[in-house]
């Protein structure tokens, strides 16, 4: 399989990770500054989490199986319209990386793009709150990390599992355990439902998701009951 993916607007190249011997010193030691917090954090079970499992279930079985593409920005300052022109690859792009052995496999891809010298982190959250909709839209998640991050954990809310080591916009399937960070808005429950509920007719779902958005906060509790031996995401939002 082609084991790196150009963007279209951006000419950003995105690398597989078992491919990342063959890049440049910087990129390398990007990745290896990934795999670090992988392997320390992210597929490791955490006192702090609210659950048992590693922190995200779905890491260790995308690397294992090298789904797990990442490409760098290196600029401290990047420009946001380039930045803008990376995501808008990035959802272009992210539905046509190969799965592996198999579309069994599809849901474990991830598409990472780092800003290992960022300065101003605010540059992440406005570009996620910007296209989140559009790759919810297309059932995926938009989800974004740097250091200090806080938004809270699904499972413990002093728990902040966005607090990452690298500034980072990361682009993966939409699972059936987002259920709880779509509620905000009625067009991502609409697009949760049609994902995991395609045979409901329309108007069945405009009142379900009605319904579902109207008090988000009486749900979640009752979600978090219902999920409480069941491995969830990292809260990628």
């Amino acid at each position: 399989m082609s084991e790196r993916v150009i963007g279209p607007r951006s000419g950003l190249q995105w690398v597989s990770l078992g491919d990342s011997g063959s890049s440049c010193p910087a990129a390398r030691s990007t990745v290896a500054a990934f795999r670090s917090w992988a392997d320390s954090f992210l597929t490791r079970p955490s006192a702090d989490l609210g659950r048992d499992g590693p922190v995200c279930p779905y890491v260790k079985p995308s690397m294992r199986r090298d789904l797990l593409w990442l490409a760098q920005v290196p600029a401290a300052e990047p420009r946001p319209m380039w930045v803008r022109a990376i995501i808008e690859d990035a959802l272009e792009v992210y539905p046509e990386l190969p799965t592996g052995n198999g579309s069994s496999t599809s849901v474990l891809r991830g598409m990472i793009t780092v800003f290992p010298n960022l300065v101003d982190y605010s540059l992440i959250d406005e570009i996620h709150a910007e296209f989140k909709t559009k790759f919810v839209e297309r059932g995926a998640m938009l989800g974004q990390f740097y250091p200090g991050c806080d938004q809270p954990g699904l499972w413990n809310k002093d728990f902040r599992p966005l607090d990452a080591p690298l500034p980072m916009l990361v682009v993966r399937s939409m699972m059936t355990t987002d259920f709880p960070f779509l509620l905000e808005k009625p067009e991502w429950m609409d697009a949760y439902v049609r994902k995991f509920a395609p045979g409901l007719p329309a108007h069945v779902r405009t009142v379900m998701v009605g319904r579902l958005t109207a008090r988000p906060d009486s749900w979640v509790p009752a979600y978090e009951e219902q999920r409480e031996d069941e491995s969830c995401s990292t809260g990628t939002r």
